[in-house]
């Protein structure tokens, strides 16, 4: 088994914690981050990198740089990637290149070089599957596409039957699920996840995606306006503000404790059963997006209640939640933080995080570009 490894973007909010696994297993780690200040306040090393594991500063669009540490290494983490949904739809280039040609680079480096590559496991994204999965009670499971814009500007937020027009009953979106791509970022993460398994697959390099659901908990930027929901409404909370939401707070999301995520990788490296597979991970639990607000506000000791909009964010799905019937059965992964023991986990790390409010100006940003209605 692989011995000496790679996080790219082990400095950020997953990777980090990825780190620490893969340190307390006994694993030689390289860390290989570019410090982004828009993850990383004035672009600086975070105070809770791990002292064990060896960190470069460096960017997956430097080729020459990137190539001197993949060369080293046995095996990679690929979780270096820009990320939010609604600011990739301006920020089209930026997020193509890191996301894009930075996979090409690192795929490149290995393709084209003698190397040590045992393995490589690349954070894909739930944002891929689009819209989540429905059953209608007359016509069985259904794939929707998006609601048009039309639907949403008469506020009827649901999902509905296109052959009978009754209202549908989210169910769990499956591996096999088509990916119904509804922003740069999730194109982008499709392209990842593809690439990786296109390039592992003709290599015979055991290649392995993990298609990530919401991901919460300690070192999540309280600052970054796009980063995980749970971590936006902390901020607005901390700063004695309402959490802002759009739609009418009862579209779900399927939420999963950071500490699970690692989890999840290091059985995906260690495991030869996950070699070349594509796994959901998330809790298979789909909670509303205004609960997760009362609770946070509840656990802060808060008498905050959330601001619903009824807007909607164009691109934005109804519901989206997990099947990881195929990661349990085939490497035994279990679910061990519940939602409010990893809520709890999050608000002690907040605690001494910095959080700068900054969500009003992504709103903004939103509006500029059109993307709310």
């Amino acid at each position: 088994m692989a011995k000496k490894i790679l996080v790219t973007g082990g400095a950020g909010f997953i990777g980090s914690h990825i780190v620490d696994a893969l340190v307390e297993k006994g694993y030689d780690v390289i860390i290989y981050d570019n410090l982004c200040p828009q993850v990383h306040k004035n672009g600086k090393k975070p105070k809770y990198l791990n002292k064990n594991a060896k960190f470069i500063k460096g960017d997956v669009l430097d080729y020459d740089k990137l190539k001197k540490v993949i060369l080293q290494v046995n095996a990679i983490f690929h979780k270096a990637a820009m990320v939010g949904v609604g600011q990739s739809q301006y920020e089209i280039r930026k997020y193509t290149e890191v996301n894009e040609l930075g996979t090409a680079n690192l795929l490149d480096i290995i393709v084209n070089n003698k190397n040590k590559i045992e393995k490589i496991i690349v954070a894909a994204s739930m944002s891929s599957y689009g819209e989540g999965a429905y059953i209608c009670k007359k016509h069985g499971r259904l794939r929707p596409p998006l609601r048009s814009n039309e639907q949403m500007l008469e506020k009827k937020w649901e999902l509905y039957c296109p052959h009978c027009g009754k209202e549908l009953t989210p169910t769990a979106v499956t591996e096999d699920d088509r990916q119904n791509c509804n922003s740069i970022y999730a194109i982008n993460k499709k392209t990842q996840e593809e690439m990786v398994m296109n390039i592992c697959q003709t290599y015979n390099i055991p290649g392995v995606a993990l298609r990530y659901f919401n991901v919460y908990g300690p070192r999540q930027s309280l600052s970054n306006p796009y980063t995980g929901v749970a971590a936006i409404f902390m901020s607005r909370i901390k700063n004695n503000k309402s959490p802002i939401i759009f739609e009418d707070g009862r579209q779900s999301r399927d939420f999963i404790s950071v500490y699970d995520i690692a989890r999840a990788n290091i059985l995906a490296l260690e495991n030869s059963k996950a070699d070349y597979q594509i796994f959901n991970v998330g809790t298979g639990q789909p909670l509303q997006i205004k609960q997760i607000a009362e609770i946070l506000a509840k656990l802060y000791g808060k008498d905050i209640k959330p601001e619903i909009l009824n807007k909607f964010r164009k691109g934005d799905v109804r519901h989206c939640f997990a099947d990881i019937s195929k990661i349990e059965k085939t490497l035994g992964f279990k679910i061990k933080y519940s939602f409010e023991e990893g809520m709890k986990n999050l608000i002690e790390w907040a605690h001494t995080a910095d959080a700068d409010d900054l969500v009003d100006n992504a709103i903004n940003e939103l509006k500029k570009h059109k993307l709310t209605l």
